[in-house]
Parts: C-alpha cells; structure tokens; sequence
C-alpha cells in the first residue's frame, strides 16, 4: 500500500514539475524564442464580436541560425488573405535577437528583442510621419507570454509615452497544431 502510494506520488510531482515552463535564466539566450517553433493555429476576437483564425509555421533555417515565421489570414472578413513573414535571428557577438518583418500589404518593420520575466518581447521604435502622429515617437511591440509547450498569447502594443503606456491592439490565441 505505501509502495502504491510513493509511485502515484512521484508519478504527480513528475506530471507537475514537466508542465513548469523554465524560467527566463534556465533558457540560454539564443534559445529563448525556440519555443515558437511549429506549427500553430491562432485566433483572435475582432471588435465586432466575430472571431478571426490564421495560421503560422515556424521553422528554423540557415544551419538553425535564423526562426523563420510564415503568417497567413485564412478566415477573417476583413484581414482574409493577409500574408506576412518575419526572419528572426540571435547575435552572439552583441547578444541580442533582431526581427524583420514584411507582408503583403507593403509593411517592413525591423524589431529588437527584450525579455521581462518570462515574456518574450520584439519591440521598435519610429517617428510618425502622417496626421496627427506626424514628428512623434511611436513604440511597437509584439508580448508573447503565457508560453506552455502547446500554447501561447501574442499581444501587439503601441505606446506614444515611450513606453510608460502601453496601448492593446491585437490579442492572439496560439495553439499547436496536432
């Protein structure tokens, strides 16, 4: 009877610790966005109730140096047929993670990593150009967080504070595909 019950419990403590995600110290630096790689299906609510879905293959390229993203809007009236890809690679010499992205709606965005916790953090900075932003400071980010082995959230932030406030633009719902 003891016996049973020191296999169960160890058996649970087992199940418990391999569902702790690491933290942010136990992931070496150039394996912290290793954990985007699959393929994924993403949702998200639109202002108007209804709910939008992507997909998004991530996969390693060049001998693995570079995280390769391949986004495509499959069911939204008003995104559908976006496309977007973004190239993100880790620089051992100055120990940061730069992101390109470009889609087809003519966007290129360049990004540096961060982290904070245990959010994985692409962020940029630009001077606005049009209307009422013309000549201001504008941040961008993209938070991945609540990062499980077959989940995620995705928010897209812009802040016109340098960063003190952080406006909520877009929030995704990632989960991998079986």
């Amino acid at each position: 009877m003891i016996h049973s019950f020191i296999t169960l419990l160890v058996t649970v403590v087992s199940l418990q610790t391999a569902t702790i995600p690491p933290t942010q110290k136990e992931v070496p630096l150039d394996k912290r966005f290793d954990f985007w790689v699959g393929k994924w299906n993403a949702t998200w609510k639109n202002t108007d109730g209804s709910i939008g879905k992507a997909t998004n293959e991530i996969t390693r390229i060049l001998n693995g140096k570079v995280i390769k993203e391949n986004f495509i809007i499959n069911d939204d009236p008003k995104m559908k047929g976006f496309h977007g890809l973004s190239f993100s690679v880790y620089n051992p010499l100055n120990k940061t993670w730069k992101q390109t992205w470009v889609d087809n709606q003519g966007a290129y965005l360049d990004f540096v990593g961060k982290f904070d916790g245990n959010k994985r953090i692409f962020e940029r900075s630009f001077t606005g150009a049009k209307g009422k932003f013309k000549g201001k400071i504008i941040k961008q980010r993209m938070v991945f967080y609540n990062i499980k082995a077959d989940s995620f959230d995705w928010d897209w932030e812009s802040s016109l504070d340098k960063g003190k406030t952080w406006k909520l633009n877009w929030r995704i719902k990632y989960t991998k595909v079986k």
